[in-house]
């Protein structure tokens, strides 16, 4: 049973990094067997729907991801502002890291998959679940729930259209732009501050 799960979850991060690096209509099965080392069997085994299930899982995984990665730079954080620049920053780093090469694993869902129902829900409830993750940790800096969830929305799609802009200039000047903007809003809401809200 280990042995099975190992071979799903393998597939699930190669299914990440190719649709990250070229788009979830170049990314074939056989190429994610690869690049896994899953056996052939193994696609049908455990994603029975094929390729549109297992770029749902992707989905799915990215946003549970990016989710705790947002627990945790909100644990590491005195202020919204400075949890802003932590989350900004770490996908502008991660971007440079391979080159230019990888985006945002659900991104090219958005429009590739525009004709799937399944991969369209699972993108939508991928980035309703990284949107709301960061609302609750802006909340917990203070910020009312609708206030909080609105500067959430702000921040992912600022960071989706930095990391599209980036790669095409091959460069971090949108990341540094769209947090100078991101940062002096905030600042301007008064969130550059700790909280007055109960610690941690």
């Amino acid at each position: 049973m280990g042995q099975r799960s190992d071979a799903k979850s393998k597939m699930v991060k190669a299914a990440r990094q190719l649709i990250r690096e070229r788009g979830y209509h170049a990314t074939a099965l056989s190429d994610v067997l690869e690049l896994s080392a899953a056996p052939r069997g193994s696609v049908y085994f455990h994603f029975p729907g094929g390729k549109t299930q297992l770029a749902v899982e992707a989905a799915q995984a990215f946003a549970a991801e990016q989710a705790d990665l947002i627990e945790r730079a909100g644990e590491g954080s005195g202020s919204a502002v400075e949890l802003i620049s932590a989350y900004v920053t770490r996908t502008r780093e991660n971007l440079i890291k391979s080159n230019y090469t990888e985006g945002c694993t659900i991104a090219p869902l958005v429009l590739e998959g525009a004709g799937e129902p399944d991969l369209a829900n699972a993108v939508s409830a991928a980035f309703s679940v990284i949107i709301e993750s960061l609302a609750f940790q802006f909340a917990v800096f203070g910020m009312s729930r609708a206030s909080a969830r609105e500067l959430a929305g702000v921040v992912v799609s600022g960071v989706e259209g930095a990391l599209v802009t980036a790669r095409a200039f091959r460069s971090p000047a949108p990341f540094d732009s769209m947090l100078a903007v991101l940062v002096n809003h905030a600042a301007q809401l008064g969130l550059a501050g700790p909280s007055n809200t109960s610690p941690r």
